[in-house]
């Protein structure tokens, strides 16, 4: 049997536990120090998801510390959020089937090169997220399953150990000392590698005790209910402990239900997550996205349904590793039309997502428009961006965009400063359905106004008016364009001060007459 709390193991296939002791000398104190005075609800949070051995096949931990920082900064990420690093014997499971719940994977290096990465990151300004699963467990006869012989870290009950869906077994929540070998592993991760934040997986498939289960497959609660109330206390004290003791920390869950209260306070009833990603968000926006433009007008509410309960929790916009995998295509290739209109879609899409109430999160290949889906054997298509490849200005164009979004958001506090307050967003015109635009309003802490317009139809619309407020300097700016030719758009713009017109419209005093690009969205500040 493995160690269940070994620090380190052999690499996969082996599973040995491996006796270790850190000798790493931290520099991140400064890093530290910032974390716990920030308030990441009204703050910049732009998240670059990545699988940390596929990103370059073949480099370890330390090597990936040479690369990747310098990478993620560039681009203008906050955050890195890494797939599952702990123990998995299977490569294929991307790290989602743990084992060794206290080591980091042996196969990029030992725990102490661990740290080097993440003090790596720090360095470069750039917080460390990680998945962590707690929802199940694989059957390895070495492992966790039937420990002592009997069933220990999962429930008696046979039918209520197995996860119906993945051949895993789950979690006895009700058990103190499986609770207590859960919470103290998210605070090992917390403590002893200084990682920012947790994004724990599969949280629905926690609270339910039908989850996908049919009739006469559970047995309900004390209560009569479905809710897995066991479940339920754990969630909220390993938050309210990973809250207590790691200042500036940040717990997000992946949680695809409308479960009330994800991240409500804990002392509120609340699961007292920080975040929840927003799965409704991601999954109606890229079905109005893979329709062909003619055909969106009757999808309009797929892209304006999320702001009606944009407010009940705090939320991540997620375009994850599951959306471009198993045959769902990458995010450009979702797009229809020719190659030009699927980059221009990608394009407007990701300006519109970065002008959307949220935080933003993108999985490693998506920032450069890669056709191929994600493979963890492979990797990004990272030749995609060779300058000898004929199309490299295609995808170097995306990714340039990627940078400016990140760049200009950062600089623009109305588009992360009031992100859980409903007064910091107002539609100007969320119906305009017939000409496939959605327009809207974000305001800072100060009142003061971003535009945001995006129009998802492949034609120049000239004259298109927008309502806006009264401003102290009148005139309005275009700071952000898809469409610009550096993307590898068309370039079409609205050069200049732009100055309204007394001509009222959408309920406000003046209005402008814009050029609206070609599947493109924009953002227009205020002089």
């Amino acid at each position: 049997r493995a160690d269940p709390m070994a620090r380190s193991t052999e690499c996969p296939p082996a599973t040995a536990s491996v006796v270790t002791a850190t000798h790493h000398a931290w520099r991140d104190a400064e890093w530290l120090e910032r974390r716990a005075r920030q308030e990441w609800h009204s703050a910049p949070l732009s998240v670059y998801e990545v699988h940390l051995p596929s990103w370059r096949p073949g480099l370890t931990y330390r090597e990936l510390a040479e690369q990747l920082p310098a990478y993620v900064k560039d681009l203008g990420f906050t955050h890195v959020e890494l797939m599952p690093a702990a123990e998995h014997p299977f490569g294929g499971s991307w790290g989602y089937q743990v084992t060794g719940f206290y080591a980091p994977t042996a196969r990029l290096g030992t725990p102490d090169d661990f740290r080097y990465l993440v003090d790596a990151l720090h360095a470069a300004g750039v917080g460390v997220l990680m998945d962590w699963v707690a929802a199940h467990f694989p059957k390895d006869d070495w492992a966790l399953a039937r420990f002592d012989g009997t069933p220990l870290y999962e429930p008696a009950d046979p039918a209520r150990a197995e996860h119906p869906d993945w051949g895993t077994l789950e979690f006895d929540y009700g058990r103190r000392e499986v609770r207590n070998f859960l919470v103290a592993n998210a605070l090992y991760w917390c403590e002893e590698f200084h990682i920012d934040g947790l994004r724990v997986d599969a949280v629905a498939s926690m609270l339910y005790l039908d989850y996908s289960r049919e009739h006469g497959q559970w047995s309900p609660n004390a209560f009569g209910g479905r809710e897995n109330l066991d479940a339920v206390a754990f969630l909220q004290e390993m938050n309210a402990t990973l809250y207590r003791r790691c200042p500036g920390i940040l717990t997000m869950a992946e949680e695809s239900t409308a479960w009330d209260g994800v991240t409500r306070a804990t002392h509120h009833d609340g699961l007292g997550f920080g975040f929840k990603w927003n799965m409704g968000w991601m999954h109606d926006s890229l079905v109005y996205m893979s329709k062909d433009p003619v055909h969106r007008r009757y999808h309009h509410n797929d892209m304006t349904f999320s702001m009606v309960y944009a407010y009940s929790e705090n939320y991540v916009l997620p375009i994850s590793h599951d959306e471009v995998v198993h045959g769902k295509q990458s995010l450009v290739s979702k797009m229809p039309g020719d190659w030009w209109q699927r980059r221009a879609n990608h394009r407007a899409y990701l300006g519109f997502m970065w002008g959307h109430p949220g935080k933003k999160l993108l999985f490693m290949g998506q920032e450069f428009a890669q056709g191929g889906e994600w493979s963890e054997a492979d990797g990004p298509d990272w030749w995609l961006l060779d300058p000898a490849y004929e199309a490299e200005p295609d995808h170097r164009g995306v990714r340039d965009l990627v940078r400016d979004l990140n760049g200009r958001y950062a600089q623009t506090p109305a588009l992360w400063q009031r992100d859980t307050d409903p007064g910091g967003f107002a539609w100007i015109d969320g119906d305009a359905h017939t000409d496939n635009v959605f327009a809207f309003l974000r305001h800072d802490a100060d009142g003061r106004p971003l535009a945001v317009v995006s129009h998802m139809s492949p034609v120049v619309r000239e004259g298109f008016r927008i309502g806006l407020p009264r401003t102290p300097g009148g005139s309005w700016t275009e700071v952000l364009n898809t469409d610009s030719a550096e993307y590898g758009g068309s370039g079409v713009h609205n050069p200049g001060a732009l100055c309204p017109e007394a001509v009222t419209s959408h309920g406000r005093p003046v209005s402008l007459r814009l050029t609206l690009p070609p599947l493109a969205t924009l953002w227009l500040r205020p002089e």
